[in-house]
């Protein structure tokens, strides 16, 4: 058997959010969130599950950083919770809040695990939403100010930091279809939230250069390579629209410093497009340090005019599927690897978030043996391994998750960790495919 070895230098880690792992939602003076105010509205959530004890990893983070030495982590995405620093997501911070992620990021590096800080992954200030959250453009200038907070306050601790985590969410599945926070089922305001999101991003880029930190910056986009699901070209055309709204109308303005035309001309038809001056469009294209890319599973599609606003939807191939319903497609990751790096000058690529969620049972041993996992992530770093190979510059790759969590509008019906949590007792159990991880750590590869 042939030996797999990343290059060297190449990092490993796992990933996790605030809200779905911190609990402790309204204590030492944190604010409320959209997350907090959304999962308390019945129906809202799968059992009417919320936030406000989830992993308990605020009381626990010790605990916790100890897993992470355990496993043999190099490095731990974390989120901050804007509103446990800035509570009404403006003026007066709130030095527990601050302190608490002081307090975990010191510890992280003690133990010689790298902290990379998302700076925001959905949980916005109530506060700001309030007076219309992301629609509004103001909210971009109050993003700034949080994050040089953060970069002056933590930036003796954190060198990596992601301004955002998946803006596709926040925008459409947010503003849009509504299943997640805040709740909004408005397709011009989800367009316009698409653009503040990425207006703040520009400006968080830019303060981090002014601020003299250390380290590098990126944003995190969820990517789908999409497939044409037949050699019709009224397909192919559905195929490259789909590949319009998940994928280039965020990589797009990013790395080019402009939004697809042919999307601009399509949903102009369809809903009222925000105005994209000049300097909007060059402060978005602050140049980046890296790409954080999340991959789940990929799309084949096909044009259905039932389907507004892309008349377009997609088809199931047959393959096995995770417990969300997603399709598993290793090959996928290479694909969408290889394009990204074909399409935007090579930018250097982590992934920031790969896994699946399983029906894990703990068995009369005590143990958790998700095999169905451990074979998702062997074969997913196959093709990280493959697109390496192809020089595509993949510098880290970080497992979702760490730990299972609450998994936004789906509650804890969902497990994604590599270490199971039992909700009852808030005892943790490292996973067959976490002890697993700690071997491809330790050597690099497998």
């Amino acid at each position: 058997m042939s030996k797999i070895k990343f290059s060297e230098n190449f990092l490993w880690g796992v990933a996790t959010a605030s809200y779905q792992i911190e609990g402790a939602w309204n204590e030492d003076g944190k604010g409320e969130s959209i997350w907090d105010r959304f999962s308390h509205i019945p129906g809202n959530v799968i059992k009417g599950d919320t936030g406000d004890v989830a992993c308990d990893h605020y009381h626990r983070y010790e605990e916790d950083v100890k897993l992470l030495k355990e496993l043999g982590i190099d490095t731990y995405r974390l989120s901050l919770s804007w509103p446990r620093i800035i509570p009404d997501g403006k003026g007066k911070t709130n030095n527990k809040g601050i302190d608490f992620y002081k307090r975990l990021t010191s510890l992280l590096r003690e133990n010689g695990i790298k902290p990379a800080v998302t700076l925001y992954h959905w949980d916005l200030p109530q506060k700001l939403q309030d007076i219309g959250g992301w629609s509004n453009r103001d909210v971009a200038g109050y993003f700034q100010q949080y994050a040089q907070y953060c970069f002056k306050e933590l930036g003796d601790y954190v060198s990596m930091w992601i301004t955002h985590n998946e803006p596709w969410v926040v925008s459409f599945l947010g503003n849009w279809y509504g299943t997640h926070a805040p709740g909004v089922k408005d397709f011009s305001t989800a367009l316009l939230v698409s653009h503040n999101l990425l207006l703040s991003h520009g400006k968080t880029v830019k303060a981090f250069r002014d601020s003299n930190c250390s380290g590098e910056i990126g944003i995190t986009l969820n990517l789908t390579p999409l497939y044409s699901a037949s050699d019709s070209n009224n397909d192919k055309e559905a195929a490259k629209r789909a590949d319009g709204y998940y994928n280039r109308w965020f990589l797009d303005p990013v790395l080019k410093g402009r939004y697809p035309k042919d999307m601009i001309d399509w949903y102009s038809r369809k809903a009222c497009v925000p105005e994209f001056t000049q300097t909007d469009l060059e402060i978005i294209n602050s140049p980046v340090d890296f790409l954080g890319i999340n991959y789940y599973s990929s799309g084949y599609v096909k044009e259905d005019k039932n389907e507004w606003p892309l008349e377009a939807c997609n088809v199931e191939t047959g393959r096995d599927k995770t417990d969300m319903g997603w399709e598993i497609n290793p090959p996928g990751l290479y694909d969408l690897l290889l394009r990204v790096h074909k399409d935007y000058n090579g930018i250097k690529i982590y992934i920031t978030e790969n896994g699946r969620a399983s029906n894990d049972i703990i068995n009369r041993h005590g143990n958790v043996e998700d095999d169905d996992r451990l074979d998702y992530l062997y074969k997913h770093f196959i093709e990280a391994y493959r697109a390496q190979q192809s020089n595509v510059n993949l510098a880290g790759y970080y497992v979702w998750s760490f730990m299972d969590n609450f998994e936004w509008a789906e509650g804890y019906a969902k497990r994604f960790g590599i270490t199971y949590v039992d909700y009852k007792t808030q005892e943790r159990i490292i996973k067959k495919s976490g002890h697993w991880y700690k071997e491809v750590i330790r050597n690099n590869g497998f």
